[in-house]
């Protein structure tokens, strides 16, 4: 189906191009509407012809049940938005509801590219996450893993509430807020640390919040656009620096990360992390950690492997569960170690994770009561006894079978609390 076919034409008003935020839309996309769609700031920027209906977006259900009247009679409609209409924004729920062949889509220049050119960074590597309409917390746990992030922010989830969230776990950060892309008049960039951020009133012009760990936004050249996937996991124990082989073995952590899941957006607790080869894991495969660790020496080489493999650990030096307290809530926990107060540990862990929490015990005794731990919190559980034979050169240019130690690993599990997915009143525009 050709444009000119197409009923619906979305138009993103060039968020960035320096000349307000009307300017870019060319009036012959205007002149045959016979209803007009976007946010009050759109509409008044516009030549609109004398004839054409209006609608002033709030809810976005009643503008969808206008545009199918119009629609069916074969009116042409036009549908004004910010920057690249397609980037998180309203062509979604337009193809969803219309079918993408009905639509005519005009992008301009996204927030998140314009932003990037006023600092001279490429953005190429950059994550980029939506706190519009969604739970600030998966963009808090993406600034805090990756080092160039650009969050899409909205109300109850500006550059205030992520400042607060940052300030209490990163807050060496650097948030660049823009606000009034593209008009010459309003625009501002501004650099401030969270803890400046979650003081101010940032008002409502707010276009994009970057966050930037300044050490690291120059990255390598990349073939592959935005925060990247490492090459493997369950590294071998070498890899890591450790103290007298007290360190959860590969095979251990190969299940512990498969029962975790960590994943962008997500906040894992490493609890008594030891090396931190977990956290480090976690970390690798984009999530944010927290690593709780009783011994001093032990927070020292956390930081020392979190540095090695270049991620970002938040990591807390005191005892589980008094450490825990100020800790933001977890998707999963792991945790690692343990004497007779395990079994506290395990419940206080269980009484906040979200999704999961993944247990490795040496010994038998604690089993039964780290199972009821979980299960007296919610948890389904299930668990395994790990025991592998490795193996390891003999002279002669022979080999053998060298048993580890065994490991039970116990798992509970729950149906996530919330949701990252996208209502329809959350649409950007």
């Amino acid at each position: 189906m050709s444009p000119s076919n197409r009923l619906i034409t979305v138009v993103g008003t060039g968020t960035g191009q320096g000349t307000g935020t009307g300017a870019p839309v060319a009036s012959d996309v205007v002149s045959g509407a016979e209803l007009v769609v976007g946010g009050r700031r759109h509409l008044d920027a516009v030549p609109l012809p004398a004839t054409a209906d209006r609608i002033v977006l709030g809810p976005l259900a009643p503008a969808l049940d206008a545009i199918e009247e119009y629609v069916g009679k074969g009116r042409r409609v036009v549908v004004l938005a910010s920057g690249d209409p397609g980037f998180f924004g309203i062509v979604r729920a337009l193809a969803e509801r219309f079918g993408p062949d009905r639509l005519d889509v005009r992008p301009g220049v996204s927030s998140v590219a314009a932003a990037f050119a006023r600092l001279g960074l490429t953005w190429d590597d950059a994550v980029v996450v939506s706190a519009h309409g969604r739970d600030p917390r998966t963009a808090v746990n993406v600034c805090r893993a990756h080092p160039k992030t650009a969050v899409l922010t909205g109300p109850g989830a500006g550059p205030a509430e992520l400042g607060a969230a940052l300030a209490r776990s990163a807050p060496g950060r650097v948030l660049v807020v823009a606000s009034a892309l593209g008009d010459p008049g309003r625009e501002r960039v501004e650099r401030v640390l969270p803890a400046e951020a979650a003081r101010r009133d940032w008002g409502t012009e707010v276009s994009v919040v970057l966050c930037l760990d300044e050490t690291r936004v120059l990255s390598p050249v990349r073939t592959l656009a935005g925060g990247g996937r490492p090459v493997g996991w369950a590294l071998a124990e070498g890899d890591f620096t450790h103290r007298d082989s007290m360190i959860t073995k590969f095979e251990v952590r190969a299940l512990a990360l498969a029962r975790l899941g960590p994943r962008p957006g997500d906040l894992v607790w490493d609890v008594g992390s030891g090396s931190g080869s977990v956290a480090v894991e976690c970390a690798r495969l984009g999530a944010a950690v927290s690593a709780v660790e009783k011994a001093a020496d032990g927070v020292e080489r956390i930081r020392a492997n979190a540095g090695a493999h270049a991620v970002d650990v938040h990591v807390v030096h005191g005892s589980a569960p008094a450490a825990l307290a100020g800790l933001d809530t977890p998707d999963a926990v792991f945790v690692g170690g343990g004497g007779r107060e395990l079994p506290d540990i395990v419940g206080a862990c269980a009484r906040r994770a979200r999704r999961a929490v993944v247990v490795a015990m040496a010994a038998l005794d604690r089993v039964p009561a780290v199972r009821s731990a979980l299960t007296d919190a919610g948890f389904d559980v299930d668990g395994v006894l790990l025991q592998s034979s490795r193996l390891a050169p003999l002279p002669g240019d022979v080999t053998r079978l060298a048993a580890t130690n065994p490991v039970f690993l116990l798992w509970g599990t729950r149906t996530p609390v919330g949701s990252n997915t996208l209502d329809r009143e959350g649409v950007a525009l």
